[in-house]
């Protein structure tokens, strides 16, 4: 299936590991001209060397999204360099899923504000754009409690309300607003791979609770977020997109 996306103008926050690495590497695989940002000088400096290596076009910036005023500054800069915008993905995560409040601060202010400031700045570009689109990574524990419960969880849970809400109030103004939230997502200097090596114990309870028998990889997490983020999903807006491998079982309504 063709998805449309040959020069589409996309950014992705957090692009250069994991889920949001795989984003970036999917959407230039379609043709897409991508522009990203993480915290790392160096793996972001890998990150385009691969995708540079891979055919493609992507460039990345430093940027830590907790400055409101720095990532406002980016979603303009790029928008200007690539002419427009027609899909922005707010993938970072903290991941502050402890208890104490520190960890609830740092989850508001790169979780939820973080997607906030990115669709805020973004949407006079993608309502120029005539096709925009927002999608939002969020997670299983923001649709169930679970060992995550807590600043992570409840910061997943808003995202997903928040998503929600935008997607009506823009739906007749040509963007479109969606959240992919993930299963448990295996990949090599992982969060899971973290508790595989610290806490075995808790690896091989949350391994059995998947009835695939296995966890999800980042790239199929990505499919699910360009696809979403395409034009072939032009009537897809408000949805909660769960990639889970029927991890969860609560039933969506």
């Amino acid at each position: 299936m063709d998805l449309q996306l040959t020069g589409s103008r996309v950014l992705v926050t957090g692009g250069t590991r994991g889920i949001g690495r795989a984003i970036v590497e999917a959407f230039v695989d379609e043709g897409a001209v991508v522009e990203f940002c993480a915290r790392d000088a160096v793996e972001i400096e890998a990150t385009e060397k691969a995708i540079a290596e891979r055919g493609g076009r992507a460039a990345g910036e430093r940027l830590d999204v907790r400055d409101g005023p720095a990532l406002t500054g980016w979603v303009a800069a790029a928008a200007g360099r690539l002419g427009g915008l027609d899909a922005v993905v707010a993938n970072v995560s903290a991941l502050a899923a402890g208890p104490g409040e520190e960890n609830w601060y740092t989850s508001f202010e790169v979780d939820l504000m973080g997607t906030v400031r990115l669709a805020t700045a973004a949407l006079p570009h993608l309502e120029a754009s005539g096709r925009g689109s927002i999608v939002a990574v969020s997670s299983v524990s923001g649709r169930e409690a679970d060992f995550a419960a807590g600043p992570y969880g409840t910061m997943k849970t808003a995202i997903v309300g928040y998503v929600s809400g935008l997607a009506f109030q823009l739906a007749g103004r040509g963007v479109r607003a969606n959240v992919v939230s993930p299963g448990n997502t295996y990949f090599a200097g992982g969060f899971w791979q973290g508790i595989e090596n610290g806490d075995p114990g808790l690896f091989a309870d949350s391994l059995a609770l998947n009835p695939t028998g296995r966890m999800g990889t980042a790239e199929e997490m990505a499919r699910a977020v360009v696809f979403l983020s395409s034009p072939v999903s032009s009537f897809t807006t408000g949805t909660n997109l769960v990639v889970d491998g029927a991890l969860t079982r609560g039933i969506q309504l």
